[in-house]
């Protein structure tokens, strides 16, 4: 039988969860956090956030919701003055579960929770947000140890789970899928027309956009290429790609060196995502891998139909010609073929969005997604207090 969750209450009459992460710079997973922490139950939770680095205006958002925010910064690989604060604020914040995300979160929560004494550990939970190809031996055998104390592992694609059992040998049933969840958009009003104009003001030419982090996996040359093959064939486009990040400078030399100033607009960073995929006519995700993208999520709410490759959980997402479009991962040809498909069918390109849209109000909701949380959170909370109630009888035994 499960321990009751009023039993994990603490003085305070909530459970206190922590949520922790590496970076808080804008992302997928971290707009997830920033959704669990505002959306769980004030009258019976008490969410914080912890991180390392690269605070963004998610955490502001955070604050403003009332939640507390916490930058433990991490300087070095190997940082003995990091471990010692971390140790100390886990100590201190007295939380019931502490819920890690990311390799070096998961990490170095755990390790710091292991220097507490067993009675002042929180109850630990991790996160699978992806297929981790590139993880190697090592990163594995760190990842089964984290997932050998936590008292429940999520992922937020079946995809993601499969693999992580697989690679960890872990049981079919070690890992809980929690869909990721997202909201409605809500654009500015009076503002989608002007961005529409500034970004492709030739009205023929169709918009696609792209929103995500500036890294290696999105597979943001892939899409370049087919911007290429798109302008030999005479297909009006204008791509916009909204997002920064560490291959920025080797993609605007692309973007230079394949003759594409006209076709692609780097954006950078920016705050209206909302906005301008209100303004597009496609989103597209090339993505290598993936876990269950908000991207995806969002473009489909927004009622904006989706090219997706077929990598992770965007299978789990589009269903090819009927929610969206999917094209082999790194085939350029085959994401021009997609693209120009939309670009040049308006009727498709609503037909798609329509059971885009549907499909997603259906599934996918941050309420539904955060109750799904709340109720791992009493879970864990209650094991936890369980067990040390039960150590607590055996030393006076």
């Amino acid at each position: 039988m499960k321990p009751s969750p009023e039993a994990a209450m603490n003085d305070t009459g909530k459970t206190r969860v922590l949520l922790l992460t590496d970076e808080m710079e804008v992302g997928g997973t971290q707009r997830q956090i920033v959704h669990i922490a505002k959306g769980l139950d004030r009258g019976r939770f008490e969410p914080s956030v912890l991180f390392f680095r690269n605070r963004s205006f998610f955490a502001d958002e955070l604050e403003s919701a009332g939640v507390p925010v916490i930058q433990v910064e991490k300087r070095g690989r190997i940082d003995l003055r990091f471990v010692r604060e971390l140790t100390t604020r886990l100590r201190d914040g007295r939380y019931d579960v502490m819920h890690c995300f990311a390799f070096s979160g998961e990490l170095w929560g755990a390790a710091a929770r292991r220097l507490l004494l067993p009675a002042k550990r929180p109850a630990l939970m991790s996160s699978v947000r992806g297929t981790y190809e590139w993880y190697s031996p090592l990163q594995w055998r760190v990842k089964r140890w984290v997932s050998r104390q936590s008292t429940a592992v999520i992922a937020n694609s079946t995809a993601g789970a499969v693999y992580a059992q697989q690679k960890m040998g872990l049981a079919g049933h070690a890992i809980d899928v929690i869909y990721n969840g997202v909201e409605m958009p809500v654009t500015a009003s009076g503002t989608v027309d002007a961005l529409r104009e500034s970004l492709s003001p030739h009205a023929e030419a169709a918009l696609g956009v792209f929103v995500g982090r500036l890294i290696v996996h999105k597979n943001l040359p892939t899409l370049l290429r087919a911007c290429r093959l798109l302008r030999e064939r005479g297909v009006a486009l204008r791509f916009a790609i909204a997002g920064d990040g560490p291959l920025r400078s080797e993609l605007e030399a692309q973007i230079l060196h394949l003759g594409l100033q006209q076709e692609v607009l780097l954006l950078g960073q920016r705050s209206d995502v909302a906005e301008l995929m209100a303004a597009s006519d496609f989103v597209v995700l090339p993505s290598l891998r993936e876990g269950l993208s908000n991207v995806i999520l969002e473009a489909m709410m927004s009622g904006k139909p989706v090219i997706a490759s077929r990598a992770g959980g965007n299978v789990e997402l589009v269903e090819h010609d009927r929610t969206g479009l999917l094209f082999e991962t790194e085939n350029a040809a085959a994401l021009a073929d997609a693209i120009q498909a939309l670009a040049q069918d308006p009727a498709r390109r609503r037909a798609l969005a329509d059971a885009g849209r549907a499909r997603s109000h259906e599934r996918y909701s941050v309420p539904a997604m955060v109750r799904a949380f709340e109720n791992r959170y009493a879970e864990a909370a209650a094991l936890r207090c369980a067990g040390a109630l039960m150590s607590t009888r055996r030393t006076v035994g």
